[in-house]
């Protein structure tokens, strides 16, 4: 049974998908059958999960087990390699049972071969564009896409849906402009009379060319916003704002050779910091774009700054990354040019456009600064001036190497290298002399052949200094594109305002469940899809984004709806004694993991004749509107099949109420007269927990604004952003859950197994309520 499962996981099945098919002996023979003879032409480890997923289509859907060998050999040379084309393929031979197979016939019936170019598809798009223009134009985004995916698909057999798909949303954006406020409304539901045969369907979707998707744009799609206008691949020059040299064409053409017109991005994060939820937006922009156009992204550490840099920073980026889904192209360091940067910036003096200053560091700050009188010295002097810096023959601010050139904001010749006598955490003591921004970044991006360098609108201004620099050194000038940056209310998520918050111990870490740092999210149980999922309805824009916390809260619920297991929990523990049940009673209650699909799982709980309630879920008084247990108002109880009823209030000397005796009856006997007005959650012999209740940390919108919180953000702390309950109890289902599980409690809100648990106690983070709060500021 292990080496089946082994052999089935190996090609992509997930573990409950093995298991399920192992069952099926038909199925089970036939796939090992198949993986056995795709490991005769790539090895035991060369079919890959695609691979897989088409084997085991294949040996579910096919029917005739004579043709499993013909189909696996097709599949294993890669001859059918998508889901439309094994479709066809399985047509084909249904309808030729006789062999032998008429192999010319086959492969035109399944497009074996075929290749369909990005021109073909293009010209098919815009013809079908050209049809429904005046629709189109009128219907805007509610227009209907799925028709013109359909007439394009009957242009284009075997083209790749997902291209297919791309271009079509180009064209589109192309001729309706980016999403307005309007076509943002939803479209209203008008009414139908319905018929016994009307079903719902939640999330509904559609397939094209075998894949599924939902009627919701995708993630990249939703993020393209600006990407209509970018340049395609060696087309730099087509870009607004791009300077052409003579050299321009040439460059273009060896990049072009170098990278074959794949598309090349970057996330460039300085390691002196975590990242946060504005992070997460460039991220998804720069590997999801990359992703979308089958190209590569790197991750590139701008370590270029020993002073404020440290290993840990590292780590929790590329962490970062990978959890939000994306794996880059590789991982580089700006540090791994130092020798190389050196070397253009001797070349960039020769060629008389930069130059060592002695002006010092407060002279150089801002935008009005005096001209340096040493701009015109010799470049020889300046050179030799270079090589004494870098010998460490300078003090520290007692030199600078400056470029000759005005930025677009006007400052005048930015710092190409300053002095810092601070080791490199990966390069030592080799060198005493760092490269700036301005420096580095542009010249980073033409070693690597980045394609469409992505950055936020802030970096607009320098804009000029990147294509002056490529230019004036006659290297691969890359296009920067800038959008704008997301922002949240209620919120700081400036590096220097964090490290005030924990040693003001107003948060304890960066990774506190207040902040919005990535760390942060996590560990209070977002799920990365749903950050994902929040930065593609932002968009990416010119302009910048100020969002509110709630539209983020709102696609963890998304999210978690659907992947976040029920359990029962009780927060505030009210003893309940069910009098009519014996001291030994005990009763195994199944408890569906999710009540709206019980396919997906479910878990025992004990139910004995001792529970616990929610305090809240009983009053002593009867009051209107009050719909759960009270002395004259029975309560049912979820999932038990069990309806109490109170029958003695037991309290402590200062009058509070400590237990209840009650009585029970199923739900199905006589009894139960009636169906109760209302079923509250519970627990028997339970889990002891501590949960943690999570409120915004600041009061206002804007903790940053001095004219809304005049006293600076940290007097502007919630003093009820957290609350502690260090004796919750919780179903004992969760007793192996692993930190940041996620789950939802019944009836109470989302919740995520934090860090801090340990065997004896477990501790939960609310990562969201069930519902947004209407109360909220």
């Amino acid at each position: 049974m292990a080496d089946v499962l082994t052999l089935f996981t190996s090609i992509g099945l997930s573990e409950q998908k093995a298991k399920e098919t192992s069952k099926n002996e038909a199925l089970s023979c036939a796939l090992k059958e198949a993986i056995k003879q795709a490991h005769q032409v790539h090895g035991v480890s060369g079919v890959d999960k695609a691979m897989g997923t088409l084997l085991y289509s294949m040996a579910s859907r096919l029917k005739d087990c004579n043709r499993l060998a013909f189909l696996t050999d097709m599949i294993a040379q890669r001859k059918l390699s998508t889901e439309l084309q094994l479709a066809s393929a399985l047509e084909y031979l249904k309808g030729h049972p006789k062999d032998p197979i008429n192999q010319k016939e086959f492969d035109e019936a399944c497009g074996v071969g075929v290749v369909i170019t990005p021109e073909q598809i293009e010209e098919a798009v815009e013809s079908v564009i050209k049809k429904h223009r005046e629709q189109l134009l009128k219907e805007r985004y509610r227009f209907n896409m799925g028709l013109l995916m359909g007439d394009a698909r009957s242009a284009l057999k075997w083209a790749d849906g997902k291209v297919i798909k791309n271009e079509v949303d180009l064209q589109v954006l192309h001729l309706l402009g980016p999403k307005t406020e309007s076509d943002l409304e939803k479209k209203p539901k008008l009414p139908k009379a319905k018929s016994d045969n009307d079903v719902k369907v939640k999330n509904a979707k559609t397939a094209v060319n075998g894949e599924v998707s939902f009627e919701e744009k995708s993630l990249m799609e939703q993020l393209r916003g600006e990407a209509l206008k970018f340049h395609k691949t060696g087309e730099n020059y087509t870009t607004e704002g791009y300077v052409v040299t003579p050299n321009t064409m040439d460059l273009l053409k060896k990049h072009l050779e170098y990278t074959g017109g794949q598309i090349r991005t970057r996330f460039p994060p300085e390691p002196n910091g975590i990242l946060h939820i504005g992070h997460a937006k460039a991220i998804n922009f720069n590997f999801g774009y990359a992703k979308a156009n089958n190209g590569i992204c790197f991750l590139r550490y701008d370590d270029t700054n020993p002073e404020k840099e440290e290993e840990k920073y590292f780590t929790a980026i590329k962490d970062m990354v990978e959890w939000l889904g994306y794996k880059p192209y590789a991982v580089t360091h700006a540090s791994d040019n130092f020798q190389k940067l050196y070397d253009l910036a001797m070349e960039l003096i020769r060629r008389g456009h930069a130059y060592i200053c002695h002006q010092k560091g407060e002279e150089l700050k801002g935008h009005n600064i005096p001209p340096s009188p040493w701009r015109d010295r010799p470049i020889e002097e300046s050179l030799v001036l270079f090589e004494r810096m870098k010998k460490g023959l300078f003090a520290e601010g007692e030199a600078t190497l400056r470029m000759k050139m005005v930025m677009e904001d006007g400052k005048m010749d930015p710092v190409a290298y300053r002095i810092k006598y601070t080791p490199h955490h990966r390069t030592g003591d080799e060198w005493c002399i760092y490269p700036t921004y301005d420096y580095t970044h542009c010249l980073c991006d033409s070693i690597e052949d980045i394609t469409h360098s992505l950055c936020t609108k802030e970096f607009q201004a320098r804009r000029s200094s990147y294509y002056w620099l490529c230019n004036a050194l006659d290297v691969y000038c890359p296009v920067q594109w800038e959008y704008g940056r997301l922002n949240l209310t209620y919120t700081v998520v400036s590096k220097r305002k964090i490290i005030k918050l924990v040693e003001t111990g107003a948060v304890r870490d960066w990774d506190d469940p207040r902040l919005f740092t990535l760390t942060a999210l996590r560990r209070r149980g977002f799920p990365p899809e749903a950050i994902n999922n929040f930065c593609a309805r932002v968009g990416v824009t010119v302009s910048q984004t100020t969002t509110e916390p709630h539209l983020l809260e709102s696609c963890v619920r998304d999210v978690l709806n659907e992947t976040a297991p029920r359990v029962m929990a009780v927060l505030e523990p009210l003893k309940v004694t069910i009098t009519n049940l014996t001291e030994d009673f005990r009763l195994d209650v199944i408890v569906p993991d999710f009540p709206a699909n019980e396919a997906k799982g479910s878990h025992k709980v004990p139910f004995t004749r001792t529970i616990y309630i929610e305090q809240s879920d009983f009053r002593e008084v009867m009051e209107k509107g009050y719909k759960r247990l009270t002395p004259e108002q029975p309560v049912g109880l979820r999932h038990a099949g069990y309806i109490i009823s109170a029958q003695k209030v037991i309290k402590d000397t200062q009058g509070n109420i400590v237990e209840l005796e009650v009585t029970c009856c199923s739900s199905t006997s006589a009894e139960a007269n009636q169906k109760p007005k209302a079923f509250i959650h519970w627990v028997s012999e339970p889990l002891a927990c501590e949960v943690r209740l999570y409120e915004r940390l600041f009061l206002h919108k804007h903790p940053e604004d001095s004219s809304e919180v005049p006293g600076g953000f940290l007097s502007d702390i919630n003093s009820s952003s957290l609350q502690t309950i260090s004796s919750a109890f919780i179903d004992t289902s969760v007793k192996g859950a692993k930190v940041f599980d996620k789950f939802q409690f019944e009836r109470v809100g989302y919740f995520s197994l934090d860090p801090d648990s340990t065997s004896d106690k477990l501790v939960f983070n609310r990562t969201v309520t069930l519902k947004e709060d209407p109360g909220k500021v």
